[in-house]
């Protein structure tokens, strides 16, 4: 049985702040999806799980550097944000629903709803795994929870600018298990090597001074790639 999701409250109307209703109703379209059928939820878990269970096999009680635990724990929020966000379109193309959708919703709405839905997914995630990690690797102790708040936030809205609008690219494509990841890693290599520099300053107990090229790295690319998308969305998801 096909599920089709409530559109009612996605109509388009000329008064004030109606973008701003038509982005929060997409945004609770899919957290209402998303409960019903808890495919994303029931991924990252399942990922986040299995993957914490290698890495604590494979460190077999040794030390590990910080810089070995930064990388590894971007690594891990990395691979599971792509096994989790590539459904971000590719569900409504599923439920045959995309049209219904472009007809409601300015593609600027249905932009910001969905990447607000995964900023949420993705920082969800994020803090999930960093708990499993302060409980299960002792190496792994931060010392300035200024920087790594910053760096979790930042990262976490620059993750999911990129996957927002690279779901869309690959929506329509026969292979988009395949490509999203391949697409996505050098888009978002430099924010990886940013937050992962900026996490290991956070375990070394560096002073938020420190960290303040990676931020305004991290920074500039959330603004750089949220402006591009919004440009480009109506043509990327109708074409």
């Amino acid at each position: 049985m096909t599920l089709i999701p409530n559109f009612d409250t996605l109509e388009v109307s000329e008064e004030p702040f109606s973008a701003l209703r038509s982005t929060a109703a997409v945004l609770k379209k899919d957290f209402a999806s998303e409960l019903r059928t808890r495919y994303a939820v029931n991924a990252l878990i399942m990922f986040v799980v299995t993957t914490m269970s290698i890495i604590l096999f494979a460190f077999g009680g040794e030390s590990v550097s910080s810089e070995v635990l930064a990388g590894l724990l971007w690594i891990v929020i990395f691979f599971a944000a792509m096994s989790g966000l590539s459904r971000t379109f590719v569900s409504e193309e599923e439920r045959g629903t995309t049209m219904t959708l472009q007809l409601l919703a300015r593609p600027g709405s249905v932009y910001f709803g969905k990447l607000g839905f995964n900023v949420v997914l993705i920082l969800s995630l994020s803090l999930l795994i960093v708990v499993l990690y302060l409980i299960f690797i002792s190496n792994f102790v931060i010392r300035s929870y200024d920087i790594f708040v910053a760096t979790i936030v930042l990262g976490s809205v620059g993750l999911a600018s990129a996957s927002t609008v690279i779901a869309a690219i690959i929506a329509k494509a026969n292979t988009r298990g395949t490509l999203y990841p391949v697409l996505s890693f050098p888009i978002l290599l430099p924010l990886l090597l940013a937050v992962i520099h900026a996490t290991k300053l956070s375990m070394e107990g560096m002073p938020f001074a420190e960290a303040m090229s990676d931020f305004q790295l991290l920074l500039s690319y959330s603004v750089v790639v949220i402006t591009a998308s919004y440009l480009l969305f109506d043509f990327i998801w109708k074409d």
